[in-house]
C-alpha cells in the first residue's frame, strides 16, 4: 500500500509540476503528515525533488528527472488519451502511437484486468461526430498540435467574417467539439486567450521560437466558460413558444435548450397536452425560421416581433406554394 502511494506521488509531481502537501494529501486520501513522511522517504532513496514555503511553495521534482516507470514514449504517451479515439488519434498524426501506447498500457496490467479491458475496447466505441455532420479536418491540425505540445509559437492567416488577418498567437491548447477542431490561444504580447477555429486557418507557419506558458492557465476551465459566454452572447433573445405534443418529441430529439414554463398570462389559451416553452433564439429571423420548422404544431407566444415575423414568412411561403409549378422540359422528379 505505502510502495503505491510513493509511486503516486511520483506520477502526481511528474504529471502536474509543483503540488502542494494538502492538495497530495487529498488526492490520495491520507493525512498531510502521511504525505510528508513518504516525501522525506523518497527524498532519502535518491528521488532528486524539493520544496518551498509560502503561498505558492509545493513539493515538486528537479527539472527534467522523470521515473521512466512506463517505458512510453514522448508521442505514445502524447496519444494515451486518445485511445478510445482512433480517428482523432490519426487526424493528430499519433494513430500508430495510440496503438502502441495501448498494447504497452495492457501489457502492464495483470492477466484478468487485461481481459477486462479488451472486453471493453471490443464492447466500446467512442464517436465525437454529431448526426448530420461532416468531417471536420483541418489542414494544418498536425502543425498545431505539434506547435501545442513543444510550446512553440505559429504565424497563421485566419479568415473570419470580418476578412482574413494574420495573427502571431501562442497556442496552449487543442479542442475537438461535435467533430470540429479549435485552438486556443492568445495573441503575442496580449494576455487575453481566444478561440480559433482551425478550419478557418488558411495558412500556418511553426515557429522555433517558444513561449511561457501561463501556470494558471487551465484549458477545460477555459472552455467551459468561453462556451457559456458564446451560447450566452449567440443567444441573447428567449422566446415563449406553445408546442404540440409531437413537436415536444421534436425539440428533445433536436438537443436544443428549452425551459418549461408553468404559468402564462390568463388570456393565453393551452390547448389539451400542449405546453408552454422558453427557447433561446439568437434573433427576431432566424427564431422565426426554427419555429416554421414545426409548422402547425407550434404557436408563438411573445415576443410580438417573433408572432409577427412567423406569420408573415408562413404567408409567403403559403404564397408561394399556393398553385402548381410547372415542371420545366428535360426534367424527371424521382
Amino acid at each position: 500500500m505505502r510502495s503505491s502511494r510513493l509511486l503516486s506521488i511520483l506520477m502526481l509531481l511528474q504529471t502536474r509540476g509543483r503540488v502542494t502537501a494538502s492538495a497530495l494529501a487529498r488526492a490520495l486520501e491520507v493525512s498531510e503528515r502521511t504525505i510528508l513522511r513518504d516525501i522525506d522517504e523518497l527524498s532519502a532513496a535518491g528521488v532528486p525533488l524539493w520544496g518551498e514555503r509560502g503561498r505558492q511553495g509545493g513539493f515538486q521534482l528537479r527539472a527534467g528527472w522523470t521515473t521512466q516507470l512506463t517505458g512510453m514514449t514522448e508521442a505514445e504517451a502524447n496519444a494515451l488519451l486518445l485511445a478510445g479515439m482512433p480517428a482523432s488519434a490519426t487526424d493528430l498524426g499519433l494513430g500508430e502511437a495510440a496503438m502502441s501506447a495501448q498494447l504497452k498500457l495492457l501489457a502492464s496490467v495483470p492477466e484478468p484486468l487485461r481481459q477486462g479491458a479488451a472486453t471493453v475496447a471490443e464492447r466500446l466505441h467512442i464517436d465525437p461526430l454529431d448526426w448530420y455532420r461532416a468531417t471536420d479536418t483541418p489542414a494544418f491540425l498536425r502543425e498545431a498540435a505539434d506547435a501545442v505540445w513543444h510550446g512553440k509559437r505559429v504565424q497563421i492567416a485566419y479568415t473570419s467574417w470580418r476578412g482574413t488577418s494574420r495573427r502571431h498567437l501562442e497556442p496552449l491548447g487543442l479542442v475537438l467539439k461535435a467533430g470540429a477542431w479549435y485552438l486556443a490561444a492568445r495573441e503575442v504580447n496580449k494576455a487575453a486567450v481566444c478561440t480559433y477555429r482551425l478550419a478557418s486557418v488558411q495558412a500556418m507557419a511553426v515557429s522555433k521560437t517558444g513561449f511561457q506558458r501561463p501556470r494558471a492557465f487551465d484549458l477545460a476551465g477555459y472552455w467551459r466558460e468561453s462556451s457559456a459566454r458564446f451560447e450566452s452572447e449567440l443567444h441573447p433573445l428567449q422566446a415563449q413558444v406553445l408546442l404540440s405534443p409531437r413537436a415536444m418529441v421534436w425539440l428533445a430529439h433536436a438537443r436544443s435548450r428549452f425551459t418549461r414554463l408553468s404559468e402564462l398570462p390568463a388570456h393565453v389559451a393551452v390547448p389539451d397536452g400542449w405546453q408552454c416553452v422558453c427557447i433561446p433564439i439568437e434573433s427576431i429571423e432566424q427564431g422565426a425560421r426554427q419555429v416554421l420548422g414545426y409548422g402547425a404544431e407550434a404557436e408563438v407566444i411573445t415576443p410580438q416581433a417573433l408572432r409577427d415575423e412567423v406569420a408573415h414568412l408562413a404567408a409567403r411561403t403559403l404564397e408561394r406554394h399556393a398553385s402548381q409549378r410547372p415542371v420545366a422540359a428535360g426534367f424527371n422528379a424521382r
